[in-house]
C-alpha cells in the first residue's frame, strides 16, 4: 500500500509531536510528585543504584545469577513502594510512567521492526483527510445513495428500468469496494450528467481508503493542470506524475471537461496506458459517449478504455435538477 511523501512525512511529524508531548507530561508530573514527596526521589536514586550494580555483575561469573535475582527483588520492591505512595495520596499508580498514546510502540510508529498499528491508523486518517480536501467524499457514501431519484418504468431509449439498473450498479460498486485490492479491475462510469457517477466513485474511494490503500481522486482538469505545471517547471520533479501512476487507486472525475491540448491528450493516454501495463486500477467517470471520447482523445484511448475497463452505464434523469425543484 502506497502513500504520498507528504502523508508519510505528516504521520512521522504527528507521531513525534505525540511522543514529545507525552515525555514533557511525564517530566512535569515527575517534578510535581518529587517536590511534594521528596522520598520518591530517594527511592529512585536507589533504583538507579541497583541498575549500576547489575552492570557490575557481568564479571561475577557463576555468582552473577543469584546476585541479579536479589537486585531484581529490590528493584521491584522499590517500584511498588513508589506506586503505593502515589496511590495513598490520590494519584494513579502509573502516574510517573510516560503517557504515550500507543503503549505498544511508545509513539514511535514502529514495533519489533514492523510498522505499528497506530501508524497504520494515522496514515489512513491522513489519507482520508487528503481525499476530503479535494472532494465532498464525507457526504458520498453507499448508504445515502438514494435509488428513489431514478424512474422505475422502463426507459424506451435503453430498454431497462433506470431504478433497477442503478440498483445493480450500486451493488456492484459496494462489492468492488469491499473486495478491492491493487489488481482490481478498472471502471468506466459513463452516462449523462447528474446521475450519481461522482457519488459512487467517492463512495468507493472512502471504503478503499479506510482499508489503508492510497487513493488519488480529482477532476480531469485539476489532474492535468498539476501535471502540466510540473512538466514545465524548472524543478524537473516528477513527484505528482509518479503519484498518479503508482497510487493504489486513481479516480479521474469528469473526463472530457478539461480544455484539450496536445499535452492533455498525450497525458491522458500515458496515464491510462501505463496503469493498464502495471495492472493498477483506475475509475473514470465521464458524460461523454464513446464516440465523443474518440474524437477528443483519439481511437487509441477509446480502445484501451473499452477493451480493459468494466463499463457501467448510468441511466435516469438529472438528479441535481430533481433536487432543485424541492
Amino acid at each position: 500500500m502506497s502513500y504520498s511523501k507528504a502523508t508519510l512525512s505528516k504521520a512521522t511529524q504527528l507521531l513525534e509531536i505525540r511522543r514529545n508531548k507525552a515525555q514533557r507530561t511525564q517530566l512535569a508530573r515527575h517534578l510535581e510528585v518529587t517536590e511534594k514527596f521528596p522520598v520518591i526521589a530517594e527511592y529512585e536514586a536507589q533504583l538507579s543504584k541497583t541498575g549500576l550494580e547489575a552492570v557490575k555483575s557481568i564479571g561475577m561469573g557463576k555468582d552473577a545469577k543469584e546476585f541479579i535475582e536479589q537486585l531484581s527483588h529490590i528493584n521491584l520492591s522499590l517500584q511498588q513502594t513508589i506506586k503505593n505512595i502515589l496511590v495513598q495520596n490520590g494519584y494513579p499508580e502509573d502516574y510517573l510512567e510516560i503517557p504515550y498514546t500507543c503503549k505498544k510502540c511508545g509513539d514511535s510508529g514502529f514495533c519489533g521492526g514492523f510498522v505499528c498499528e497506530c501508524r497504520k491508523e494515522l496514515l489512513k486518517e491522513l489519507a482520508k483527510k487528503e481525499l476530503a480536501s479535494v472532494s465532498a467524499s464525507e457526504h458520498c457514501r453507499f448508504d445515502n445513495f438514494d435509488l428513489g431519484y431514478y424512474p422505475e418504468p422502463v426507459d424506451s431509449n435503453y430498454g431497462i428500468s433506470p431504478q433497477k439498473r442503478m440498483a445493480s450498479i450500486l451493488e456492484y460498486c459496494k462489492c468492488y469496494a469491499e473486495d478491492f485490492d491493487t489488481e482490481s479491475e478498472s471502471l468506466y462510469m459513463h452516462g449523462a450528467t447528474g446521475l450519481g457517477k461522482t457519488h459512487l466513485s467517492l463512495a468507493i474511494a472512502n471504503v478503499v481508503a479506510e482499508k489503508g490503500y492510497r487513493v488519488i481522486y480529482d477532476s480531469a482538469q485539476n489532474l492535468l493542470t498539476s501535471l502540466e505545471k510540473e512538466r514545465f517547471s524548472y524543478t524537473n520533479n516528477n513527484e505528482r506524475e509518479n503519484e498518479i501512476l503508482e497510487c493504489d487507486l486513481l479516480i479521474i472525475d469528469d473526463l472530457g471537461s478539461e480544455f484539450s491540448t496536445q499535452f492533455t491528450t498525450a497525458a491522458i493516454y500515458n496515464i491510462i496506458n501505463t496503469r493498464i501495463n502495471r495492472s493498477k486500477p483506475v475509475i473514470i467517470s465521464t458524460n461523454l459517449t464513446e464516440k465523443e471520447i474518440e474524437n477528443k482523445y483519439t481511437q487509441r484511448v477509446t480502445s484501451r478504455i473499452i477493451g480493459n475497463y468494466v463499463s457501467l452505464l448510468f441511466v435516469g434523469k438529472d438528479i441535481r435538477q430533481i433536487k432543485n425543484k424541492f
